[in-house]
């Protein structure tokens, strides 16, 4: 396994004594916002959640209920779990293409009002 050997004469990133990554014009310029909203985070993890939820309870809450007395009722039970993933995630993806439009919309409007 190769490692990096540091040469004694090297100088490193704190030795050098470079100032400008820690001036206070570079920490003006730094954003420390999140990168990503607060709201699409929820989003995503409330269908995350139903992801794992909803299909696991659909398949327990029919397995014994309504597919008793067929024969295969796990297999019922099972693809009527597929069905409820595919549901949430269509509804994910529609919940995502509707934020993203009115975003758009948002940002056509304003354009317009700066004119």
């Amino acid at each position: 396994m190769a490692s990096r050997r540091t040469i004694s004469s090297e100088k490193g990133f704190i030795e050098k004594g470079d100032a400008t990554a820690f001036s206070p014009a570079a920490l003006e310029k730094s954003n420390i916002a999140p990168a990503v909203p607060p709201g699409v985070i929820f989003k995503l993890l409330a269908f995350t959640f139903a992801m794992v939820v909803f299909p696991i309870g659909s398949y327990f809450a029919t397995v014994n209920t309504i597919f008793r007395g067929k024969m295969s009722n796990s297999t019922f039970a099972g693809a009527t779990a597929a069905f409820i993933a595919n549901v949430v995630l269509i509804g994910y993806v529609i919940v995502a293409m509707k934020e993203d439009q009115s975003e758009r919309l948002e940002a056509e409007e304003e354009a317009k009002k700066s004119k």
